[in-house]
């Protein structure tokens, strides 16, 4: 459980909507008399120093968008929001140098090696010379990578195993925040494992701040001190995992778990809706 009062994320009030295009369709949402699509309506939370937050929703429930909001990617249409207690619109270069953000769909230059990747990673956040590369080799490792993979093309990899490299490329910037958006998506049980120890490693002894969106349940669960589910932009309850699952009644003998939550919660199903 986080130790600190001080709040790391503070989102108020925060919309965003895209026009449709024509010719465009949207993944998840057929808007077909022109309207804007709202992808993130109305959303507020706090987060506190040292807190793992999970957000749980499914593909298209706005996940993505809020965190590109939040690490500067995008501009929210109203709201605001704050990185201790810097606004992310008006002190935009002040807030990238608080965060680090992995993406289910992480870029890479693939001619080079993981290693070269992380060092010029850590030249932009301006850390450079022996300890980024002793570093880089201790997280890379730590993450299942064995050493002669790490000077190997990016080419040559998996998508697995590149996206534990963009985990070690946000880890290796020790970021005071870390948006983690949908990390272990794609990856083979192992990896997956390997990534949330490492999670929980920087949770319990660095003193992470991480905001980790999901739609699987059970890594939610594990990982998180508290929860907000996300049904069509919207925030429709927020609470720590055990709090959920006492919102929902147990019957003969059933443990309610998230998926029971988020189905009385929205009348849908988590997997149907991915």
């Amino acid at each position: 459980m986080f130790r600190h009062t001080e709040v790391a994320l503070d989102v108020s009030g925060v919309n965003k909507q895209f026009i449709k295009s024509e010719g465009f369709r949207w993944p998840w949402k057929r808007n077909g008399d022109g309207r804007p699509v709202v992808a993130v309506n109305d959303v507020s939370f706090q987060i506190q120093r040292g807190e793992v937050f999970g957000i749980l929703g499914p593909n298209g429930s706005g996940k993505s968008t809020l965190v590109r909001c939040i690490s500067t990617l995008l501009v929210p249409d109203d709201g605001t929001i704050l990185v201790f207690g810097h606004d992310v619109q008006e002190e935009e270069m002040t807030v990238k140098r608080l965060i680090n953000r992995v993406s289910v769909e992480a870029s890479f230059f693939k001619k080079l090696t993981p290693m070269e990747n992380l060092l010029y990673g850590a030249r932009l956040y301006g850390v450079g010379g022996q300890d980024a590369r002793r570093r880089s080799v201790e997280i890379l490792t730590r993450l299942g990578l064995k050493k002669d993979v790490i000077y190997r093309p990016m080419e040559e990899m998996s998508r697995g195993m590149q996206q534990k490299v963009a985990a070690a490329r946000a880890f290796l910037t020790q970021p005071i925040l870390l948006l983690l958006d949908e990390p272990t998506t794609g990856l083979d049980p192992r990896s997956k494992r390997e990534v949330q120890a490492f999670l929980r490693e920087l949770r319990d002894t660095h003193d992470a701040t991480i905001l980790l969106t999901t739609h699987d349940m059970q890594e939610a669960e594990a990982l998180c001190d508290r929860i907000a589910i996300l049904d069509e932009g919207c925030i429709v309850a927020l609470d720590t995992p055990e709090g959920l699952k006492a919102r929902v009644e147990r019957s003969n003998d059933h443990q309610p778990t998230l998926e029971d939550v988020f189905m009385a919660l929205t009348g849908k199903r988590l997997v149907e809706d991915e």
